[in-house]
Protein backbone atom coordinates (compact mmCIF):
# COMPACT_ATOMS: atom_id res chain seq x y z
CA UNK A 1 0.00 0.00 0.00
CA UNK A 2 2.86 2.42 0.78
CA UNK A 3 4.44 1.67 -2.61
CA UNK A 4 1.28 2.81 -4.39
CA UNK A 5 1.21 6.04 -2.41
CA UNK A 6 4.84 6.81 -3.25
CA UNK A 7 4.13 6.22 -6.96
CA UNK A 8 1.33 8.78 -6.83
CA UNK A 9 3.65 11.28 -5.13
CA UNK A 10 6.23 10.67 -7.86
CA UNK A 11 3.67 11.33 -10.59
CA UNK A 12 2.52 14.55 -8.88
CA UNK A 13 6.13 15.75 -8.59
CA UNK A 14 6.68 15.08 -12.31
CA UNK A 15 3.49 16.98 -13.19
CA UNK A 16 4.60 19.92 -11.06
CA UNK A 17 7.99 20.08 -12.84
CA UNK A 18 6.37 20.02 -16.29
CA UNK A 19 3.90 22.77 -15.38
CA UNK A 20 6.63 24.96 -13.87
CA UNK A 21 8.72 24.51 -17.04
CA UNK A 22 5.95 26.24 -19.04
CA UNK A 23 6.27 29.37 -16.84
CA UNK A 24 2.90 30.74 -17.91
CA UNK A 25 1.40 33.85 -16.25
CA UNK A 26 -1.40 33.73 -13.69
CA UNK A 27 -4.78 34.38 -15.25
CA UNK A 28 -8.38 33.60 -14.41
CA UNK A 29 -11.84 33.87 -15.92
CA UNK A 30 -12.71 37.33 -17.13
CA UNK A 31 -9.15 38.17 -18.17
CA UNK A 32 -8.39 39.06 -21.78
CA UNK A 33 -5.41 37.06 -23.03
CA UNK A 34 -3.43 36.51 -26.21
CA UNK A 35 -2.39 32.88 -26.75
CA UNK A 36 0.46 32.32 -29.21
CA UNK A 37 -0.14 28.81 -30.54
CA UNK A 38 2.23 26.81 -32.77
CA UNK A 39 0.57 25.34 -35.85
CA UNK A 40 2.20 22.74 -38.07
CA UNK A 41 1.27 22.73 -41.75
CA UNK A 42 3.16 20.03 -43.58
CA UNK A 43 6.80 20.56 -42.68
CA UNK A 44 6.37 24.27 -41.86
CA UNK A 45 5.60 25.64 -38.43
CA UNK A 46 4.07 29.02 -37.69
CA UNK A 47 2.68 30.83 -34.67
CA UNK A 48 -0.94 31.96 -34.67
CA UNK A 49 -2.33 34.32 -32.04
CA UNK A 50 -5.78 33.86 -30.53
CA UNK A 51 -7.03 36.80 -28.46
CA UNK A 52 -10.15 36.63 -26.34
CA UNK A 53 -11.76 36.49 -22.91
CA UNK A 54 -11.12 33.51 -20.64
CA UNK A 55 -14.47 31.85 -19.87
CA UNK A 56 -13.18 29.15 -17.55
CA UNK A 57 -10.26 27.16 -16.24
CA UNK A 58 -10.96 23.50 -15.66
CA UNK A 59 -9.05 20.54 -14.23
CA UNK A 60 -5.79 20.25 -12.33
CA UNK A 61 -2.21 19.38 -13.09
CA UNK A 62 -1.39 18.19 -16.59
CA UNK A 63 -5.06 17.87 -17.53
CA UNK A 64 -5.89 21.52 -16.81
CA UNK A 65 -7.57 23.37 -19.69
CA UNK A 66 -8.89 26.86 -20.29
CA UNK A 67 -11.57 28.13 -22.67
CA UNK A 68 -11.22 31.39 -24.59
CA UNK A 69 -14.01 33.20 -26.45
CA UNK A 70 -13.54 35.83 -29.12
CA UNK A 71 -15.84 37.52 -31.58
CA UNK A 72 -14.96 36.99 -35.23
CA UNK A 73 -17.23 39.32 -37.15
CA UNK A 74 -20.67 38.66 -35.66
CA UNK A 75 -19.88 35.05 -34.75
CA UNK A 76 -18.56 33.97 -31.36
CA UNK A 77 -15.62 31.56 -31.54
CA UNK A 78 -14.55 29.49 -28.55
CA UNK A 79 -11.42 27.43 -28.27
CA UNK A 80 -10.22 25.10 -25.54
CA UNK A 81 -6.48 25.00 -24.85
CA UNK A 82 -4.67 22.46 -22.66
CA UNK A 83 -2.50 24.41 -20.23
CA UNK A 84 0.43 21.98 -20.38
CA UNK A 85 0.43 21.80 -24.20
CA UNK A 86 3.85 21.95 -25.90
CA UNK A 87 2.17 23.89 -28.74
CA UNK A 88 1.49 26.94 -26.56
CA UNK A 89 4.36 29.32 -27.23
CA UNK A 90 3.30 32.14 -24.91
CA UNK A 91 0.30 33.56 -23.06
CA UNK A 92 0.08 37.31 -22.53
CA UNK A 93 -2.52 38.86 -20.23
CA UNK A 94 -3.66 42.16 -21.77
CA UNK A 95 -6.50 43.03 -19.39
CA UNK A 96 -7.49 41.81 -15.92
CA UNK A 97 -11.23 41.32 -15.66
CA UNK A 98 -13.28 41.86 -12.53
CA UNK A 99 -15.86 39.03 -12.46
CA UNK A 100 -17.46 37.23 -9.53
CA UNK A 101 -17.69 33.76 -11.03
CA UNK A 102 -15.16 31.12 -11.98
CA UNK A 103 -17.11 30.18 -15.11
CA UNK A 104 -18.69 33.03 -17.02
CA UNK A 105 -20.89 31.17 -19.51
CA UNK A 106 -23.52 33.91 -19.23
CA UNK A 107 -21.07 35.97 -21.30
CA UNK A 108 -22.09 33.97 -24.41
CA UNK A 109 -25.58 35.48 -24.45
CA UNK A 110 -24.40 39.08 -24.04
CA UNK A 111 -24.00 41.58 -26.87
CA UNK A 112 -23.27 45.28 -26.98
CA UNK A 113 -22.66 47.17 -23.76
CA UNK A 114 -23.70 44.27 -21.54
CA UNK A 115 -20.85 42.20 -23.02
CA UNK A 116 -18.25 44.43 -21.40
CA UNK A 117 -16.25 43.21 -18.43
CA UNK A 118 -15.06 45.70 -15.82
CA UNK A 119 -11.31 46.00 -15.65
CA UNK A 120 -9.71 45.23 -12.32
CA UNK A 121 -7.76 48.21 -11.05
CA UNK A 122 -4.18 47.61 -9.97
CA UNK A 123 -2.23 50.17 -8.01
CA UNK A 124 1.49 50.06 -8.66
Amino acid sequence: MNKKLSDMDFIKELEKEIIEANNLPDFKSGDTVIVSYKIKEGNKERIQQFQGVVLQRKGTGLTETFTIRKMSGNVGVERIFPLASPFIDAIKVTKRGDVRRARIFYFRDRTGKSARIKEKRTFA
